[in-house]
């Protein structure tokens, strides 16, 4: 079934594989997630089903959200979060979802916040090369060079081109990275592992799905697993 789950990195680590090879893995705490909303086509125009994580208390949420979060037997939530499924059917208001559910996933998305960089310029930002360092660049070795003339841009009038990569906030944006490789779960303590990093800082919220879409070498992998 269409599945996801909210976490928390914890951070990264290493654990050895069977042939002795040290594996970097990154250890989220994934779930348990309280159903709190079920949306269908017929009430909603889609189906779609959203779950809740991590308790709060009362006073620090607010009367709408307590009241939601009521209506689903459960209590207040501090994340909510809504994804698409194709049949609402196989979840109901108050239902737990748990790392448990990613049992059998040989590869998972994870969506995170990257960390921020605050303003950046385009050297480190796009890693433009800079101006040379050598005789006649006089306190201009980190500028982006030209930026174009003001009727560069034609059919849309003057100004800059848009899109153009300039200096500007850096990170504090959706990432997803795809395909990660399921390590090890540990249903116990709702730990999941990944093979390599992921978006954002420690302690930072994450959306952990089953992998939509997969790279061809681990397609192929999929499928001989699937054939044994």
């Amino acid at each position: 079934m269409d599945l996801m789950l909210m976490g928390r990195k914890i951070g990264m680590t290493r654990v050895f594989s069977d042939a002795g090879v040290s594996v970097p893995v990154t250890v989220i705490q994934c779930g348990p997630c309280v159903v709190t909303q079920v949306r269908t086509a017929d009430k909603d125009g889609y189906a779609a089903v959203q779950i809740g994580f991590e308790d709060v208390k009362p006073r620090n949420s607010t009367i709408p959200v307590i009241t939601h979060d009521h209506k689903a037997g459960t209590t207040p939530k501090r994340f909510h979060r809504e994804f698409r499924v194709k049949d609402a059917s196989a979840f109901q208001p108050g239902q737990t979802l748990s790392v448990k559910d990613l049992d059998g996933q040989m590869f998972v998305d994870v969506i995170g916040t990257s960390k921020g960089k605050g303003f950046a310029g385009t050297m480190k930002r796009y890693h433009f090369k800079g101006m040379f360092a050598s005789h006649g660049t006089e306190r201009k070795h980190r500028s982006p060079g030209s930026i174009g003339g003001h009727c560069s841009n034609r059919g849309y009038g003057g100004g800059l081109a848009k899109g153009k990569r300039m200096a500007g906030h850096m990170g504090d944006e959706r990432v997803t990275v795809r395909s990660l490789d399921v390590v090890r779960i540990d249903p116990e303590n709702n730990l999941l592992l990944v093979k390599g990093p992921v978006p954002g800082a420690n302690t930072g919220m994450l959306m952990v799905r089953p992998a939509i879409r997969l790279y061809k070498s681990k397609a192929k992998k999929l499928a001989a697993a699937a054939s044994k």
